[in-house]
């Protein structure tokens, strides 16, 4: 669905910016409207990296009246294969100074301001109120988590991206959308400290193009929000495959959460925190039944998986190929996450056994696959309690 635009517009703009900006007036639904918005707007980029830097050339490009980067990096010699807003002079350099010049030589009325500082749970918060959209292009799980954590308590829509070896993913998350839309958040998609053993790029390698591609889809739908122009990818998560050139779309549906003095209502007064709000319940909603009405999915034992296999259960084991690389379950059938909710059909067997690191994803995939009519369950407590019930594997 379509929402209101985020900003007012501006009274007018200068000659000079109708000019330069004069194929957005002639976009049909857009016009001088749109353009006059996003003059107005204040876009909060976090990572002057990979993503941010296309996000910033993008918004600076589409005349975001002002940018604030946040980055305590300083630019490496390494940097340059994807992170094209830096040149080899700046080597040395913050990373945020590359901002200010590049957005001054694309759009002289955007203002950009740059902050050299890691932003952490503690000053999360003070750095990200004002801006009517954040985007996140950091590249660790623990200053995403900070950023989701303020954008939630903030109400501020958070439009999201990771890109890592050939994959990628982008989405919106929301605490407090406008009203019939559903309000969806980073441990919808990733449970808290999931993804904190994820590898750097410096480990597995990021292909470079992939995050102009990323960054240029991150940056659209910043312009969307802030215009009320197009659909947002809020409730939809998009995962590309850039070996294969392909692009498919999860469907990303709220995990159930308390509603206590921990997870303060979005936009409240409170003090920021070190997290997400976490799901209370492992199983989530399905599309198409409520989850209450679904019969619980059955936990199994290691024991009892082992069983299951010698019995002919496939055992599939949704985790990222960063976390299969460490070790898996012999036998095992390895299809991510992602993968499995776009497709469950891949899953060609008639009795399963799902599998991730400690359970949650593999509740996600196992719902899925009961929608489509396969018989799954989930190895309770996932590699985790396999690993740690030597015995009961061995038995």
């Amino acid at each position: 669905m379509a929402f209101p635009p985020l900003v007012d517009p501006v009274a007018a703009l200068d000659e000079a910016e109708r000019t330069r900006t004069a194929r957005h007036a002639v976009l049909a639904g857009f016009g001088e409207l749109a353009q006059r918005r996003l003059a107005a707007a204040h876009v909060a980029v976090v990572g002057a990296g990979g993503l941010g830097s296309p996000v910033v050339l993008a918004l600076a490009a589409a005349g975001v009246g002002t940018i604030t980067v946040i980055d305590d990096d300083l630019v490496e010699a390494s940097n340059l294969q994807r992170q094209v807003m830096h040149r080899v002079g700046d080597v040395g350099a913050p990373k945020v100074d590359s901002a200010v010049r590049i957005a001054a030589d694309l759009s002289p009325t955007t203002v950009v301001r740059p902050v050299r500082a890691l932003l952490t749970p503690d000053n999360a918060r003070e750095l990200l109120t004002g801006a009517h959209v954040v985007v996140d292009g950091t590249d660790t799980f623990e200053t995403r988590e900070a950023v989701a954590a303020a954008c939630e308590q903030l109400g501020t829509p958070l439009v999201w991206g990771v890109v890592q070896e050939f994959h990628a993913q982008a989405t919106v998350f929301w605490s407090a959308p406008p009203a019939g839309a559903t309000p969806v958040v980073l441990a919808d998609l990733y449970p808290p400290d999931a993804a904190r053993e994820a590898p750097s790029c410096a480990q597995v390698g990021v292909l470079g193009a992939l995050c102009l591609q990323v960054g240029s889809i991150l940056a659209t739908e910043v312009v969307k929000l802030l215009t009320g122009v197009g659909e947002p990818l809020l409730g939809r998560v998009l995962v590309i495959d850039a070996l294969r050139a392909r692009t498919d779309e999860v469907p990303l549906r709220p995990a159930e959460r308390r509603t206590d003095a921990s997870h303060p209502t979005p936009g409240a007064d409170a003090a920021p925190a070190a997290s997400p709000r976490r799901p209370a319940a492992a199983i989530p909603p399905s599309s198409s039944a409520d989850a209450s009405s679904r019969s619980p999915i059955p936990q199994l034992t290691p024991a009892q998986t082992l069983a299951a296999q010698r019995d002919g259960a496939v055992l599939l084991d949704v985790r990222e190929p960063f976390e299969t690389g460490r070790g898996v379950i012999p036998g095992s059938v390895l299809l991510p996450l992602a993968q499995v909710l776009a497709d469950p059909s891949r899953v060609a067997a008639p009795t399963v056994v799902v599998v991730c690191q400690a359970g949650m994803r593999a509740q996600r995939a196992a719902a899925a696959l009961r929608d489509a009519g396969v018989e799954a369950s989930v190895l309770a407590g996932g590699i985790d309690a396999w690993s740690s019930d030597i015995a009961a594997v061995h038995a």
